[in-house]
C-alpha cells in the first residue's frame, strides 16, 4: 500500500509542476518577444508528453496489478521462492534458476496470459526490466484479447 501512495503523491506533483510549467508557457507567450514565445510554445509541449508518459505508466500499472488480483484469486500468483543477501537483495543465481523455469513454462504455453505474468515477475527479480514490462504487456494483451505485439 505504502507503493501506491508514493506513486500517487509523485504522480500529483507532476501533475502540478506540469501546470507551473504550462502556466510559464502562457506568461512567455504574452511578453510578445519572438524567443520568448517560442520557449513558450515548447513549454507547452513538454506538459503534454510528461502527460502522456504518466497516463500509460498509469496504466500500464493498474493492468499489472489487476492481473495480480485475477491470479491471487485463483490461487496461482507466483510464491516468493527466492533465496535473498544478507542486505536483503535476491540472490542472482537463484533468480536466474526460476527465469529458466519461468521460461521454459512460457515455451510450452504461449498463449497463456499466466505464463507470461510470471515470466515477467521473473525477469523483474532477474533485474532485467525492461524485458519485465514486455512480458508483462504481453499478458495484458492476452488477458484482455488484443493483439499480442510480436516477440
Amino acid at each position: 500500500m505504502g507503493g501506491k501512495i508514493t506513486y500517487f503523491f509523485l504522480a500529483t506533483v507532476l501533475i502540478l509542476v506540469f501546470g507551473v510549467v504550462a502556466l510559464e508557457g502562457v506568461l512567455l507567450l504574452l511578453t510578445g518577444e519572438p524567443a520568448a514565445m517560442g520557449m513558450g510554445a515548447v513549454a507547452f509541449l513538454l506538459p503534454g508528453i510528461g502527460g502522456w508518459f504518466l497516463w500509460h505508466n498509469t496504466r500500464f500499472a493498474r493492468d499489472a496489478h489487476r492481473l495480480a488480483r485475477v491470479l491471487e484469486a485463483e490461487g496461482a500468483l507466483p510464491a516468493d521462492e527466492l533465496q535473498r543477501t544478507p542486505g536483503g537483495r535476491i540472490d542472482r543465481d537463484a533468480a536466474d534458476a526460476v527465469f529458466a523455469r519461468r521460461q521454459a513454462e512460457t515455451e510450452q504455453a504461449p498463449g497463456d496470459w499466466r505464463t507470461w505474468f510470471r515470466l515477467a515477475v521473473a525477469y523483474h527479480d532477474a533485474r532485467d526490466t525492461p524485458r519485465a514490462r514486455k512480458a508483462m504487456q504481453r499478458a495484458i494483451a492476452l488477458h484482455d484479447h488484443k493483439t499480442v505485439p510480436a516477440a
